[in-house]
């Protein structure tokens, strides 16, 4: 399986976007245009929340060039031994 990136994160830790998740974001969420973004998230993030009932963490990032009213991009991450996979991106209107 191979990825389409792996970088640092804004907390320090290694991420990685792999073909198989890229290709599940463009089928279901077709705004997210560009790994570039996510990236973008990952690493300049507005917000982060983490959500330890789902064992994941919430990045968002205001693309404020978006032609749609959903301008936060929304990427999920879960962490296992502080390596992280996204596992979804997708725009909402709000953080939360």
């Amino acid at each position: 399986m191979s990825d389409i990136f792996e970088i640092i994160d804004k907390t320090g830790r290694r991420v990685r976007l792999t073909k198989d998740r890229w290709t599940h974001i463009r089928e279901n969420h077709q705004n997210v245009e560009d790994p570039e973004e996510i990236i973008q998230a990952l690493q300049k993030s507005d917000k982060i929340i983490i959500d330890e009932r789902e064992n994941v963490e919430y990045f968002f990032k205001y693309l404020k060039h978006k032609k749609f009213k959903s301008k936060f991009l929304k990427v999920i991450v879960r962490y296992l031994n502080n390596e992280g996979d996204v596992l979804s991106a997708h725009f909402v209107r709000n953080i939360r």
